[in-house]
């Protein structure tokens, strides 16, 4: 499919002939890929609810139907921009999984998270809202629970090896992971400290945490169930 776009790309020759305008054309696939970037703009400044398909049309520089076209609607759209981002953010946390060491892999798992905030500040603004409509990777919760799967592996062989029960890495792995994705919603607009120390600091109360873990933990209030 290609879909054609008017511009003013003509001069006017010394015998003063009428200026023409030439059409280029977009392929589909430029055309799908403009309004995906046009949309991800627009849900991260505006939301879901505050996105109009009149909107993302006039940016684009095109009308209504060519976005029902291409994405079947507003919804569609917002579908196709949230999937990308979580799929993105997930391969970007997976594949920084490379040291041995299990305190280099906690850094490299903050520091993925911190990367992406960073360099996809609108995707993550996308994904950390409540999603209106269900979408074929989950939600950002079960993102997080996915990256978590990643870094249980990871406390599951450093538990059996301090003579920890393995069983409760899922426990530990959603605490971890919950606190680095918290956090960087939080420096998501601050950005103060730089991201290095705030991984640092992240990686330092997880790992000495870790490194003083109680084998069979108590609870010293009066509380016990």
């Amino acid at each position: 499919m290609i879909d054609a776009v008017a511009t003013d790309s003509s001069s006017t020759p010394s015998n003063d002939r009428p200026r023409r305008a030439r059409r280029t054309r977009m392929t589909g696939a430029e055309r799908r890929q403009q309004l995906l970037e046009i949309g991800r703009t627009l849900f991260a400044a505006k939301g879901f609810e505050g996105t109009s398909v009149e909107e993302i049309a006039a940016k684009a520089g095109v009308s209504k139907p060519v976005v029902y076209e291409h994405f079947g609607g507003k919804e569609g759209l917002y579908a196709v921009v949230v999937d990308r981002e979580m799929r993105r953010l997930l391969d970007m946390v997976t594949s920084s999984l490379t040291a041995g060491h299990p305190r280099e892999l906690c850094e490299q798992a903050a520091f993925a998270l911190l990367d992406y905030i960073e360099e996809y500040t609108d995707g993550f603004r996308i994904l950390v809202r409540d999603s209106p409509i269900p979408q074929s990777t989950g939600s950002f919760a079960s993102l997080i629970s996915d990256i978590a799967t990643q870094v249980e592996d990871i406390l599951g062989r450093e538990f059996k090896s301090r003579g920890f029960d393995p069983k409760l890495a899922p426990l530990y792995a959603q605490a971890l992971v919950g606190m680095v994705a918290l956090t960087g919603q939080w420096w998501l607009d601050v950005r103060k400290p730089k991201k290095a120390e705030v991984a640092a600091h992240l990686v330092n109360l997880a790992w000495h945490g870790l490194d003083g873990l109680e084998p069979r933990p108590r609870l010293i209030g009066h509380r016990k169930s």
